[in-house]
Formats: structure tokens, sequence, C-alpha cells
């Protein structure tokens, strides 16, 4: 089951636009993250609705300055691992191989890839938390 994020929109500005749709046209596929919408000046990918922004470079959107950590929810463990093989494929560079990060907390299983502007690219999978017995009460 697809945890649902708070994040309600993220809109970033790569050097090259048509290389970053290819790019996450592919890498998100594994997520079930798709192109929903196309305009002039931006595209949008999502599940039901668009979240993930990418703006096309003009003297309003310059490429960016500085980079960027985006974390993309996913599904299971095999999806983080067909994410990372993806974005690989699709010519992200290899920031951390699929594996548990416990370091973040238990359960967080997570890959993560620089795409083509040196964006640092998360997908995660959370495990979920055991629930603790309380004991019936008397």
């Amino acid at each position: 089951m697809r945890i649902l994020s708070p994040l309600d929109h993220l809109d970033i500005t790569p050097v090259d636009h048509n290389r970053a749709l290819a790019f996450y046209d592919r890498a998100l596929a594994p997520l079930g993250i798709k192109r929903l919408v196309t305009k002039t000046a931006s595209c949008g990918f999502g599940i039901e609705r668009p979240f993930f922004w990418l703006d096309v470079p003009d003297s309003q959107y310059a490429p960016h300055q500085h980079k960027v950590h985006l974390a993309f929810s996913a599904g299971s463990k095999e999806e983080v691992d067909a994410f990372y093989s993806a974005a690989l494929e699709a010519g992200g560079t290899d920031n951390g191989a699929p594996g548990y990060r416990l370091q973040y907390d238990a359960g967080h299983y997570a890959a993560f890839v620089l795409d083509l502007d040196g964006n640092n690219i998360e997908a995660v999978y959370r495990e979920p938390k055991p629930v603790k017995d309380v004991g019936s009460a008397r």
C-alpha cells in the first residue's frame, strides 16, 4: 500500500529540460509515478495528481543554483530496488545503493541516485512499525 505524503508539490528547474524528462520518466516508473501533465513551461509527475514539477528554464525560472534532496515514497523494498536500477539505466549516478538506513530510523529502506543535474533523489520504503501489545485492560 502506498503511503500518501503531506508534500503538496515541488518544482525544480533542470539545466536540460528534455534530458531531465527522459530521466524522470524512467527513474520514477517503478514507483508508479508518471508524467501526468505536459505544458509549455512545465511538466507534472504524480500518481493521482501531479506533485513533482519540472519547469522549463527561461528568464523567470533559471536552472537551480544549489542542489535539491527529493525523496519519493515507495510501496515496497522491491520498488526501491527497481527505482535504483531504472535511475542508473536512465543516466543517474549512484549515491547510495538500496539498503537499510538505520541512522534515520528502524525500517528505513532506501536508495539514492544523483540525477543529471546532481540533485540527490531518494526512493524510500518505511516498514510498518510493530504495534506494541499493551495487554488487556481488566
